[in-house]
């Protein structure tokens, strides 16, 4: 790996990470990584010894056996990383401080949709690393979830404004394959659809302060759609509404993993590389 430099200045644009500053208080509590889909995130980085972390948070979804270096802007996010974390760059997927080809990897787990300019981090992701692994999700499924579509619907509507569409990142990515990440109903990572099954906890407001996706959307829209959950819940309205939701184990609510190589690897391997975007 080239050398990578972990000083650097302060940022003059950091409106996401000013976001988590405000938010990100106590987010480690409930937004805790799953297994399953830490195992599905190692697998899919395979034998690369070096990993760079884009929007990487408290280090949710990192590996233990990588060399990794983390890059997160936030300074309350960046507080809660632990001891034993890998070290953590200061700096946006936008303008990365690393060489090319700096690394055998990087993996970026829900943030691409809080990237102020997605194809200035995507062609930096595609300049540092030899492949990538990415976390997001296709609105196009979310919108359809139960809490979004019958009870707030104003989160399918910031959500679609500033989440990147599939085609579109894939556009952008090259040559890459899709697997769909299924949220089970046990889920220990408390974003917003996590609780598909457990509609309680959309009541607790230290919960939904962990998953942007509420304190993105209208406050006051918010609230309505609580106090109007909550009263289903206790009428018993909710329960016979979603009754088929108590057979099952898990359900697609759009999360993705996108995989491929870059440009670069895919020049050197002679053209080969993973399957069509989709």
């Amino acid at each position: 790996m080239s050398q990578h430099n972990l000083e650097t200045p302060a940022l003059p644009d950091l409106s996401t990470a000013e976001h988590y500053n405000r938010i990100g208080v106590g987010y480690s509590a409930v937004r805790r990584p799953d297994k399953r889909w830490a195992d599905t995130i190692r697998a899919a980085l395979g034998d690369a010894r070096t990993v760079v972390n884009l929007g990487a948070g408290s280090g949710a979804y990192e590996p233990t056996d990588m060399q990794i270096v983390a890059v997160e802007p936030s300074r309350e996010m960046r507080s809660q990383r632990g001891p034993d974390a890998a070290p953590c760059v200061i700096a946006r997927a936008e303008s990365l401080p690393f060489d090319d080809q700096a690394f055998d990897a990087a993996m970026a787990v829900l943030t691409v949709h809080h990237w102020s300019d997605l194809e200035a981090g995507v062609s930096e992701l595609l300049r540092v690393a030899e492949r990538f692994a990415i976390v997001t999700y296709d609105m196009d499924v979310q919108a359809d979830y139960w809490f979004t579509r019958d009870y707030v619907p104003e989160i399918a509507q910031a959500e679609r404004s500033r989440v990147p569409a599939l085609e579109h990142l894939t556009s952008l990515l090259g040559p890459c394959d899709i697997t769909e990440l299924p949220v089970w109903r046990d889920f220990t990572d408390g974003f917003m659809t996590a609780f598909w099954a457990r509609p309680e906890a959309y009541l607790d407001a230290e919960t939904r302060r962990a998953c942007s996706a509420f304190s993105l959307t209208d406050p006051e829209a918010v609230e309505r759609g609580v106090s109007r959950l909550r009263e289903d819940l206790a009428s018993g309205e909710w329960q016979r509404r979603y009754a088929d939701l108590a057979d099952r184990s898990a359900i697609d609510a759009g999360f993705r993993l996108v995989t491929g190589t870059s440009p670069h690897a895919r020049a050197r391997l002679g053209g080969a590389g993973q399957g069509a975007a989709a």
